[in-house]
């Protein structure tokens, strides 16, 4: 993106992610006593505008994904949530304004978008850009094994190509049938470990059902307003956000 990330954190009401969340409960503070030694990630106050227009579209993010947690992401469309994904890989067409991103104990806004990727950041695009002669597959391990040459580690076969730290799933569920559902779930639960974590955006519980979240959260006008576990996204299902606003 050329341009440096400013890296200053806003002074807003904390909303962050505690360990124990209820089924559906508002977010509050990270217990202070918390350890930090398996978080993946933590966002602390990012706001972030369209870089040609300068619309602000994130108004102060807050999240914190620890190893082996499967997070998923929901809301009405234009609440910021593809904006979010796009944001933690740094793409061009978005400037952050302010708050922190910290990725594996480093500022992840200081790094380019393929260093991003190297250090272990994954991104599957709603709607990616179809390349003459590259299948999925092929660009999959030329990726993979571009950041395994930046490690000094030798290069993965056509199986082994999905080794992310964080995998960032942005509605990958979109337009999909019953049996190409299962067969992408099947293949996101297949990747799991306790050291890894997924981030999902979706706006069906039909993916929740064959990749079970840790925590659901909702997002509204740029912001997480609301975090729960997987009875969340059941309500929201058969209510509507209303039902959620009602909570």
């Amino acid at each position: 993106m050329g341009q440096s990330q400013p890296t200053h954190t806003r002074k807003k009401n904390s909303m962050q992610l505690p360990r124990a969340a209820a089924a559906a409960v508002d977010i509050e503070p990270q217990n202070a006593s918390t350890s930090n030694s398996n978080v993946l990630l933590e966002v602390k106050g990012l706001t972030a505008v369209v870089t040609e227009s300068r619309q602000e579209i994130l108004k102060g993010i807050d999240l914190i994904i620890h190893q082996g947690e499967v997070h998923a992401i929901m809301g009405k469309n234009g609440s910021g949530k593809s904006t979010f994904s796009k944001v933690l890989v740094g793409h061009p067409d978005y400037e952050v304004t302010g708050g922190t991103v910290i990725f594996k104990g480093e500022n992840l806004l200081d790094k380019e978008p393929e260093v991003r990727c190297h250090s272990g950041l994954f991104m599957s695009f709603q709607s990616p850009v179809e390349i003459p002669g590259v299948s999925n597959m092929d660009f999959l391990r030329m990726a993979c094994n571009a950041r395994r040459s930046t490690l000094g580690l030798t290069e993965l076969g056509p199986l082994e190509v999905l080794e992310a730290d964080l995998a960032i799933l942005d509605e990958i569920d979109s337009g999909l049938d019953v049996d190409a559902l299962q067969d992408v779930a099947k293949a996101v639960n297949g990747l799991l470990t306790t050291k890894n974590a997924v981030l999902m955006i979706t706006h069906y519980q039909r993916l929740l059902d064959s990749i079970k979240p840790t925590y659901v959260h909702i997002m509204e006008n740029g912001r997480i307003v609301k975090t729960g576990n997987a009875s969340l996204a059941k309500q929201l299902e058969e209510g509507g956000y209303r039902a959620i606003a009602d909570v």
